[in-house]
């Protein structure tokens, strides 16, 4: 019994001997697509042979064996630090870590919709459905009387005067009524931040020297009276196609990033703390 179990142990031993050291395994032998194998985590020949097309702008038959050298110790080097601070959980603490990944992996996301190339009838249905956005920028010049809400026979009266008036009449006899928002030349864009959406909707209908007729909001009545209005005026496919395009993709980007965030968010094991649940 006693020399069947050195048997055993022997077979064992001898077996585990040839598994760990006889060539053409992992510890021993490097796969021909690598230069380097680093715990197990391959540094890819390719790789290999960009970085020292980069660093010294030569190929493998041209470079020194010092240059061959120093690159494939950097990589090595750089794959030992990568493997370290995964056992640190840099990634966990490091902000700029966390930013490079979540960009990595949302490029990652996006790579089909940023190399596919639409065809020009989705374009163009893409351009059609979205013509307003493709328009050139409104100018607009209107002023903005508030009168309180008391007195809103005081508005109707100013409205009255401004349909009579001239531009540089009403606007020196209206002038202590100005909400001071508006009153010179602006964008589109910055007279509806300027008025609030419910103000600008009613001044962008409005056609120069027109008045509006008293509108009744939180602050006040209001009056506007336009005195030049230059809308927008749509513009042609081939002019904006490239901005078509770019936005076609953003489009597509965006669905591909919420759908797999849904994705993540289905599989993993999200807990909130009691005050940060509605």
């Amino acid at each position: 019994m006693a020399m069947m179990a050195c048997g055993a142990i022997l077979g064992l031993a001898l077996a585990g001997y040839s598994l760990f050291t006889a060539r053409g395994t992992s510890t021993l032998h490097v796969p021909a697509e690598d230069v380097a194998l680093v715990n197990q985590q391959p540094i890819s020949r390719i790789d290999y042979l960009a970085q020292l097309q980069t660093l010294f702008s030569v190929d493998l038959q041209h470079a020194s064996a010092q240059q061959r050298k120093k690159v494939l110790d950097d990589m090595i080097r750089e794959e030992l630090f990568v493997q370290r601070g995964k056992e640190l959980d840099v990634a966990s603490s490091d902000p700029d870590v966390r930013a490079a990944l979540v960009n990595a992996v949302e490029l990652e996301i996006a790579a089909d919709a940023i190399t596919s190339q639409p065809t020009e009838e989705k374009l163009r249905a893409y351009f059609e459905s979205h013509k307003e956005r493709y328009a050139s920028e409104g100018i607009m010049t209107v002023h903005d009387y508030v009168f309180p809400p008391a007195e809103s026979s005081a508005a109707a009266d100013a409205v009255k005067i401004l349909k009579s008036a001239s531009a540089a009449d009403s606007a020196g006899r209206f002038k202590d009524r100005e909400s001071g928002k508006v009153g010179d030349e602006q964008f589109y864009f910055a007279a509806k931040i300027h008025l609030g959406d419910p103000l600008f909707e009613v001044a962008r209908t409005l056609s120069p020297g027109a008045v509006s007729m008293p509108l009744v909001m939180a602050d006040g009545i209001h009056v506007l009276y336009m005195t030049a209005n230059q809308r927008p005026r749509p513009r042609d496919f081939a002019t904006v196609r490239d901005q078509v395009l770019s936005d076609y993709r953003g489009e597509a980007i965006a669905r591909l990033r919420s759908g797999d965030e849904g994705f993540l968010r289905k599989r993993a094991n999200v807990l909130l703390a009691d005050d940060m649940r509605e």
